[in-house]
Order: structure tokens, then sequence, then C-alpha cells
């Protein structure tokens, strides 16, 4: 007997592979185990192969049911994304452009590309998500994302990147602290200090830069916190449990007792780059990299 493909064959396959047990799979779906079982296996002689091992004790993805979780999630999420874009469309809109971002990029460089992008194109709606290095380019890749400002030097072969904006570093001080710009001779001053950094995974690269700063000045830093979040960086600094490097950029938008001191004569710098995937089909993508593109936002 053959079995045609329906979609909710693959929301029914997709509940199992995330949950990997039939019964909560089933009461996620609102239907009974036995009719889940049932589905299931319909989609497995469809496809001709077993998707799932399955014993008394647990349910596990065959390989060929790991490659079909990864397709059915791009599916479904590409699905779902079409439907949004066409009550957009139907609301009179070219349709939407969905960014993320570290923090830092919306200090400067978003902020502008907004603004020229609603001057020029204001039939493009915009959506906003700060994410991680890493989280924004699994959603690149899954097409949940359709542009990224991060801080790496390389990304898989899948996308494409491009450096957009580049700042210096600032070391943040306690308000009181007797290092001023006035006598600050260089990083070795704080070679006794506290660290508060943002976390490596968060942004590998900008920890890793921030080591070398102060590896350069002839010391390894001593970490007592790390974040993924410049306010509460800048908490901890202004409570005096340490100090902190950051792009220079982010100085901007915060009003609390803490100071910035440029690090203007070291050689690291921090470069935000654009990513995207180069086989997005996103037609309001074009005009954001146009600008992206020709654009200096420095």
């Amino acid at each position: 007997m053959s079995y045609q493909i329906e979609l909710r064959h693959l929301h029914y396959f997709l509940a199992v592979a995330e949950e990997l047990h039939f019964r909560r799979a089933a009461e996620k779906l609102f239907i009974s185990q036995p009719g889940l079982s049932t589905q299931i296996k319909q989609l497995e002689v469809a496809l001709e192969t077993p998707l799932f091992v399955r014993d008394k004790k647990k349910v596990q993805l065959t390989t060929a049911g790991v490659y079909l979780k990864g397709e059915v999630e791009f599916l479904l999420n590409h699905l779902e994304q079409t439907k949004k874009q066409l009550r957009h469309i139907g609301a009179g809109y070219l349709g939407e452009l969905r960014i993320g971002f570290l923090g830092s990029a919306m200090q400067q460089v978003i902020p502008n590309l907004l603004v020229r992008l609603k001057a020029q194109n204001k039939g493009i709606r915009t959506s906003l998500e700060e994410l991680s290095n890493s989280a924004q380019l699994n959603a690149l890749s899954k097409d949940r994302l359709d542009i990224g400002f991060v801080r790496l030097k390389r990304v898989p072969p899948a996308l494409q990147i491009k450096p957009v904006f580049e700042d210096t570093f600032s070391v943040v001080l306690p308000k009181d602290h007797d290092v001023t710009s006035k006598n600050f001779r260089g990083m070795n001053q704080f070679a006794d200090e506290d660290f508060i950094l943002f976390s490596q995974e968060y942004s590998p690269l900008y920890y890793d830069t921030v080591m070398s700063i102060c590896e350069s000045a002839g010391f390894s830093p001593k970490i007592s916190h790390k974040s993924v979040h410049a306010h509460t960086i800048f908490k901890l600094v202004e409570n005096t449990l340490g100090i902190a490097i950051v792009p220079t950029a982010l100085q901007f938008g915060f009003d609390m007792q803490v100071k910035f001191i440029e690090l203007k004569r070291i050689k690291q710098r921090a470069v935000l780059s654009a990513v995207w995937k180069t086989d997005n089909r996103n037609p309001v993508l074009k005009p954001c990299l146009d600008l992206l593109l020709y654009t200096d936002y420095s």
C-alpha cells in the first residue's frame, strides 16, 4: 500500500522528533498515541525508509530521520514565513525584513540603517531580535532571519559576511576610579583588577580580542564575572565589582556611574559585520544590502 505525504505527516513527524516520545508527542498534538503511530508509519512507508528506532525504553531518530528533521524544520518555517509575507503584501507592504543583532549594533548601525531604509522604502516592515553570534548564524541558515549583525571573522560557506563598522575599544571604570583619561598610560595599569567580560559563548571573537588586549599589555586578566548584556556589565562596574573592556560605541545610551577611557593606541578594533544567506529569496533584503554596502557608518 502506498501513501501520499500530506502536511500533517510532517507536523506529526516533527513533534515526535522533538519529543522522542510518542505519548508526549501525541498529547502535544491532541491526538491519540495509536493514531500518531499510524501516521508516522504511513510516512515511513511513503518515504520507503524507517525514521525512528523504537524499543520499550526509548525512541531514537535514524540517520534518515535526523536528516528529515532538519529539512522539515526548514520547510515548515519557510511555509510560515511565506504566509506571513503574504499577509504583509496583502496589507500593502513590500514585505518584512527580519534582523538579528548584537547589542552594540543598536548604538549606531541599526538605527541609521532603519532610518535610511524607511526613508527610501516605506513599504518594508522590519522586525528585530537580539541574539548571540551563533544563534544568528543558526537562524540565518534556517531562514528565520534575513540579515544579522555579528562580530565574527568567518561564517559557513552558505553565508556571506561584510564588515560595516569598525570601532575602537574603551576600558570601563567606576566613576571614582583613580585612573583617569589624564593619567592613563596603558592597560598594564589594570593588571591587578578584576575584569567583567561579555560571555565567550555570546561572542567568541570579542572575548578573544579582549584577552589579546590584556596579553599585549603583559598580563592575563582575572575574570570575575561574565554577561551577555552591556547594562549588566556596566552595573557590575558601577558597583566596583570589576572593570570591563567594550566597543566604544556602547558608552552611549546608558546613564550610569561609570567612565570610559578610549584605547586609541592599541591595534585591536571591534569590527561589526553584516551576514546574510547567499540564496535568501526575500525581495526586501536587496534594498537593505544596497544601503549597507554603500553607506559609511563610521
